[in-house]
């Protein structure tokens, strides 16, 4: 395995972002996120990082296109694309399977969304396994390893004071070459996996959850939950969006930008129907999203076990709770 001191580390990305763009877990204004590398940046590679990475393709705000008015004639004008490759390092193994969630969302089914294909396409994923879970950490449960994640290009190892990378890709193998002068080969031992803390019993719950949708278990649920969407704007999965025009006399640009399903305006509908009125049904669509209705279409949960909802939750609306209230209901 080809492997390099941490302390190097620094130098080797510092290296890789001559050529690409690079992104690191680190601490931005007090809020770990997945940021660009500069030199003097302290990497933030001890756990998971607060902001999951789904905002690299599917940003919070995007402009679309922008168009000009002209007495009847409407004018267009595209947004191009950033032409730069990107690198994304220290991606954990739940935030890698929360990317192919998305790809699922944007890039099958008979249409491909072309601004996330973009930023797709021109970016090598680089994993980074873990050796301690979190405390609210599940991603076993979801049958996810947090060694080996799937979709990498590179898997790192953290080998203590050192790296481990492994090229799963060609793309990423041709990557490891160029920077083969930071690498060392050797044999190495790969650390074993601490116990998690958390864990939940999925055997079931999306066949099961066909059969419940008028059940009073969503009253009990729902009860505490307060519409906040925290639990939205952090999920790495969750991708309801909204589309808006800003207009400056002829000028304007048309904007997507990030939405919830936790919101009333979200469901609203000209006319003034409400599908969804309150918390109970959001709530109940919520998980039935997670655990149902995504499995049903897609082959796979939309739940990662990444634990950041757990977490930020301020009325701890916890999502394994949740699974095994179903389970026993």
């Amino acid at each position: 395995m080809k492997t390099i001191s941490k302390a190097k580390l620094p130098e080797l990305l510092e290296q890789l972002s001559q050529g690409y763009k690079v992104l690191v877990p680190a601490q931005v204004e007090g809020v770990s996120r997945f940021t660009i590398y500069q030199q003097g940046l302290e990497l933030a590679l001890e756990e998971n990082v607060t902001m999951p990475p789904k905002d690299i393709f599917f940003p919070q705000t995007e402009k679309m296109y922008k168009f000009k008015t002209q007495g009847k004639s409407l004018d267009i004008e595209e947004i191009q694309p950033e032409e730069s490759l990107q690198v994304i390092f220290g991606i954990r193994s739940c935030d890698l399977k929360s990317i192919q969630c998305l790809d699922q969302v944007f890039l099958t089914k008979g249409f491909v969304d072309k601004f996330y294909q973009d930023k797709r396409e021109k970016t090598l994923l680089i994993g980074l396994s873990c050796v301690k879970p979190m405390e609210a950490c599940f991603c076993t449960s979801m049958g996810i390893d947090p060694q080996q994640g799937e979709g990498a290009d590179i898997q790192a190892y953290d080998l203590g004071d050192k790296l481990g990378f492994e090229g799963i890709t060609e793309k990423g193998q041709s990557l490891l070459a160029k920077v083969a002068n930071f690498l060392v080969e050797e044999k190495v031992m790969l650390p074993s996996m601490e116990e998690f803390n958390l864990t939940v019993d999925i055997e079931g719950v999306p066949e099961k959850l066909k059969e419940m949708f008028d059940h009073p278990i969503w009253d009990d649920i729902s009860r505490k939950c307060l519409n906040c969407s925290v639990c939205s704007y952090i999920c790495p999965t969750c991708h309801c969006f909204d589309i808006a025009s800003e207009v400056r006399g002829t000028d304007g640009v048309k904007i997507r930008c990030w939405d919830s399903c936790m919101f009333g305006e979200y469901t609203a509908m000209a006319g003034g129907h409400q599908p969804r009125p309150g918390k109970k049904e959001r709530v109940r669509n919520r998980f039935l999203h997670k655990l149902r209705y995504f499995p049903e279409r897609y082959n796979m949960l939309l739940c990662t076990g990444c634990g950041r909802c757990v977490v930020k939750c301020p009325v701890n609306l916890d999502i394994t709770d949740v699974i095994s209230k179903i389970k026993k209901a």
